[in-house]
């Protein structure tokens, strides 16, 4: 019977796979890239979070699309709080970790692609959903939804511990992988083939929509009177998702052929050459996404500068009312009218999109 290596720390299955992770992580190379992904972790944070905000603040972000949306941002919040636990995790450090400490540092990984690639999928059937009846948003309830997202993150949790929960090699050593060296490159080729295999699915069905989308709506067009904005709504939706899906597969792809190339023990590919940076092509998605929101998304570019502008206003208006003596505000009827009219007008600017919001609504 194989004896099983629970009470070893990494170091010992770093030295039996032959992986050096002390040159390569050490001196200016390592400040180079934390240096980087702190940036680009603070980046994540704020962006998707605003993201969020948005649509929870804006009520014409209030259909399924949106609410799918804002959880695929949620996805790569959490997809940087994995990386931030990876950085003070990784390099020399990741010799001295323990195994259930290594299974957290990549599991949290593997969740985070896991919820966006599931994300993606079901965005996919909400889209085919409209499209095929040809409107600009389908049919979910709220309930549905709920549980679609609850659903989401359920398949990414249980996928991200699926080997803390029994498919590893810490029992059989001759089996281990390289990049990861507590996991087995059984799993390796499983987790990595099927990421490319739903890959290569959502691009043909994504396609297939927009074709679709595209072909229905230069025919209605010609016999339909409603604006052309209106008839272009769809088109556009399918545009964005179209390329966050493209940004995904091509940030994710390389690093997924990787580990497949790992998993079938391919020991000329020269894959430790080039993990990390693979590694921050897929944090890149990260960072890519909401960019693409806004660039592609006027509402949501709109809805998330006023709220930038308005909490930058907020604070000032908050330090210039700090710096009001107690004196000057006793002062006469007209000068503290001439303030409170300021404060109006302050509030109307800060809040003309959400009145615009609720006429049009």
């Amino acid at each position: 019977m194989n004896e099983c290596y629970y009470d070893k720390r990494m170091d010992f299955f770093y030295n039996k796979t032959n992986t050096d992770t002390v040159d390569e992580w050490t001196g200016p190379k390592l400040i180079v890239v934390l240096c980087f992904g702190t940036f680009f972790c603070l980046f994540i944070f704020i962006s998707n979070s605003l993201v969020i905000a948005a649509v929870v603040k804006n009520k014409r972000f209030h259909f399924p699309f949106y609410y799918l949306l804002a959880n695929l941002a949620a996805a790569d919040f959490f997809a940087g709080i994995a990386y931030v636990f990876l950085m003070f995790n990784t390099g020399p450090v990741s010799k001295t970790l323990t195994v259930n400490r290594w299974f957290l540092r990549q599991g949290l990984l593997d969740t985070s692609l896991t919820a966006s690639l599931v994300n993606l999928l079901v965005i996919a059937v909400e889209r085919h959903m409209s499209i095929m009846r040809m409107k600009i948003h389908s049919n979910l309830t709220k309930k549905r939804v709920t549980f679609l997202i609850i659903s989401i993150w359920a398949i990414a949790i249980f996928m991200g511990a699926v080997p803390t929960l029994g498919w590893n090699c810490l029992c059989d050593i001759t089996a281990c992988s390289s990049l990861a060296p507590i996991y087995s490159r059984s799993y390796l080729v499983f987790w990595s083939v099927l990421n490319l295999v739903v890959f290569f699915i959502m691009v043909v069905v994504y396609i297939r929509i927009y074709m679709y989308v595209q072909r229905k709506t230069n025919v209605l067009s010609s016999h339909t009177s409603g604006s052309i904005s209106r008839r272009r709504t769809p088109v556009k939706l399918m545009k964005t998702v179209m390329t966050l899906l493209g940004a995904f597969v091509v940030c994710w792809t390389p690093g997924l052929v990787v580990l497949l190339l790992d998993g079938l023990n391919c020991t000329y590919c020269g894959i430790q050459n080039v993990k990390r940076w693979f590694l921050l092509l897929a944090l890149l998605n990260s960072v890519m996404n909401p960019i693409i929101y806004s660039y592609k998304d006027d509402e949501m570019w709109g809805t998330m500068k006023r709220m930038i502008c308005c909490s930058a206003e907020d604070k000032s208006q908050d330090r210039r009312s700090s710096r009001i003596p107690s004196t000057v505000l006793c002062r006469s009827t007209d000068t503290s009218g001439h303030y409170i009219e300021d404060g109006i007008i302050q509030g109307t600017i800060c809040g003309k999109g959400d009145l615009g919001d609720k006429g049009n609504s």
